[in-house]
């Protein structure tokens, strides 16, 4: 032990009051070590410094040393993030943590710059206008990415599945939250999207829901999408979830101190979607925090189908404490659990069935593929010869009806112009990007599968 211990004095002569301090455990030298630090910084750096930004920046270190979500907010950022959380703020749109020393992309919102732009979840971004982002706090590269709404801002962004870095030029603009969004699939179908739980989120969900209710007169199904969701607050968490949920615990929170354990409940009769109509969550590994509080609680009481692929797995919670006329830290206080105990932390929640991102497209038939008709002496289709000698004694009048829109309307969707009809003009841009959403698709076929079984096999 003595000789590790010359080892170590010499290796670095920095280490002498360090251990001696640790050694003794009195926290009031270890001030006293900070002290002597902090005036040594103050006489004789090489530059002159300011002695609010060395505190702020060593309460900061102390802070992001901790986990990747504690850390300091000067007066300027917490009064954004306030703002924030009441649903508009300026910027790209962008929900980020820090990781191996870059920013990495956790979600970007809804109709914003950096969604528009095609950034992704898991991308990093390694410069801001040509500046390294390696060696900035997370608050100071969030801060470099914000600024006058209608300015530019470049990005570097690093993707795994690409050999290159790419370059993005964004424009900044006031990001307004719409945090839900809906529309109607056929009429049976209902399409709930959640992008972040904001001040607004479950008022906006009723009204949502209600409102499309309208167009709903049998109802046989809910996607709740919660895809690239990054999270936020976490009673708006639990009143989503409370939605869906006529009683039982949504989520539980535990702290260091087991007897500040925290647990949080659904109540009846405040319930959105009836117990009898499926609901199926959409998530995948842009869905963090406040969204995996919904799903993993909807999974546990077995009230949705969750499909798609496997969450970020934060499972961490963070208190804002003001401190002040000096901003306010963020420190993560606890772990929270689902209902059956489950922490996801670094874990995630796994999907009951898992649907990757895909692209369908139609294979294309080859002529050499025969069929029961191209058969010699095959046997006839009686329905199929009555129906020919029907149509030559007096069938042309229903065809001509036909082609005027009769049962089948209007022939190559032409109207009595004979100009070309936009195809279903009811359809929203929304209805028709989800046409081309593989795992939405999913989602639908089962709910549609699921209420067929159900008509097929009634309960005994």
């Amino acid at each position: 032990m003595r000789r590790l211990a010359k080892l170590c004095l010499v290796g670095s002569l920095t280490l002498v009051p360090v251990l001696a301090y640790a050694d003794r455990g009195d926290t009031l030298q270890l001030l006293d070590l900070f002290g002597e630090v902090f005036e040594r910084v103050r006489k004789d750096y090489v530059e002159e410094t300011k002695d609010n930004d060395l505190v702020e920046a060593a309460i900061n270190g102390m802070l992001t040393s901790l986990d990747p979500h504690s850390g300091y907010m000067n007066e300027k950022a917490f009064k954004e993030m306030q703002v924030q959380t009441k649903g508009e703020f300026g910027g790209l749109g962008i929900e980020v943590t820090m990781e191996n020393g870059l920013v990495k992309v956790v979600s970007p919102i809804d109709d914003t710059p950096a969604s528009r732009a095609g950034i992704k979840p898991g991308d990093y971004i390694s410069f801001i206008n040509d500046e390294a982002v390696m060696g900035l706090t997370l608050s100071e590269a969030v801060e470099k990415m914000r600024g006058p709404v209608d300015s530019k801002v470049k990005l570097t962004i690093l993707r795994e599945e690409s050999t290159e870095p790419l370059e993005l030029s964004l424009t900044r603009a006031e990001i307004k939250i719409r945090s839900v969004k809906s529309h109607t699939e056929g009429d049976d179908i209902a399409y709930l999207r959640v992008s972040s739980f904001t001040e607004q989120t479950t008022d906006m969900l009723n009204a949502e829901f209600k409102r499309i209710s309208k167009d709903l007169p049998k109802l046989r199904g809910v996607v709740l999408d919660l895809r690239n969701n990054p999270g936020g607050l976490l009673e708006q968490a639990v009143s989503v979830s409370d939605a869906f949920l006529r009683q039982g615990e949504v989520v539980s929170t535990r702290e260091r101190d087991p007897s500040k354990t925290r647990r949080y409940s659904a109540h009846s009769g405040d319930e959105l979607v009836p117990d009898n109509i499926p609901v199926v969550v959409l998530v995948n590994n842009g869905s963090a925090s406040a969204s995996e509080i919904v799903s993993g609680a909807l999974q546990d009481h077995k009230r949705a189908i969750i499909l798609g692929t496997k969450t970020f797995g934060k499972g961490s919670v963070q208190t804002v404490i003001p401190l002040t006329g000096h901003g306010a830290i963020r420190l993560t206080t606890a772990r929270y659990y689902t209902p059956s105990g489950r922490s996801i932390q670094a874990k995630g929640i796994d999907p009951d069935i898992i649907v990757e991102p895909a692209k369908i497209e139609p294979i294309k038939g080859s002529d050499k593929i025969r069929s029961e008709a191209d058969l010699r002496k095959r046997l006839e289709n009686l329905q199929e010869k009555k129906d020919a000698e029907k149509k030559a004694k007096g069938g042309d009048e229903e065809e001509t009806e036909n082609k005027k829109g009769g049962f089948f309307g209007a022939k190559d969707d032409e109207d009595k112009d004979g100009k070309k009809e936009k195809m279903d003009p009811k359809k929203t841009s929304a209805e028709i990007a989800a046409m081309e959403d593989f795992q939405l698709q999913r989602a639908l076929d089962l709910l549609r599968a699921v209420n067929v079984y159900n008509r097929l096999v009634p309960e005994q």
